[in-house]
């Protein structure tokens, strides 16, 4: 394996690592219901940029991680996210030339897509759910992330040759 390889997979993950830690960052208890998913928003980033290399595996390998780091049902963001991927894997070709208002839009559909799987599973599955409109406001802030997430991704991802 080249070092120009394993430096491009360097830095997807140290991308992974750091949309994680945005995930678990404090934020003030108002802001706390508009968080974006950020480990979601980078993965449907790299599904849509590589699909060949990082899809379903890395989404279910992510949302396990994502689980445990929130202390939430096993399994539940994993199976969340990794729906939303394959939906980005089938249609990546598609998704990538989208114009970005377009792009965001689906970004918005997928994190609802989300956020309604993780409801279903805790609500039918566990039973430990009920359902408020919040659940759904990160859908809202993910549209407006999701224009500079797609550029400094984009340009990480250029200028460090991944590929």
């Amino acid at each position: 394996m080249s070092a120009h390889i394993a430096s491009g997979r360097w830095v997807v993950w140290a991308t992974f690592f750091v949309g994680a830690m945005f995930q678990v960052m404090p934020l003030p208890e108002l802001a706390e219901v508009w968080r974006p998913d950020w480990l979601v928003l980078v993965m449907i980033y790299w599904a849509m940029a590589l699909p060949h290399r990082y899809s379903v595996l890395t989404a279910f390998t992510l949302g396990l991680f994502l689980d445990v780091l929130l202390g939430a049902t096993l399994g539940v963001r994993a199976l969340a996210l990794s729906l939303v991927v394959y939906i980005v894997v089938l249609h990546s070709m598609r998704f990538r030339n989208f114009p970005r208002w377009q792009q965001s839009l689906m970004v918005a559909s997928l994190i609802f897509l989300y956020h309604f799987v993780i409801f279903w599973a805790q609500y039918a599955i566990v039973g430990d759910s009920e359902f408020v409109i919040d659940l759904f406001l990160p859908s809202i802030s993910c549209v407006a992330v999701w224009w500079w997430l797609f550029w400094v991704l984009r340009n990480l991802r250029r200028s460090y040759g991944v590929k």
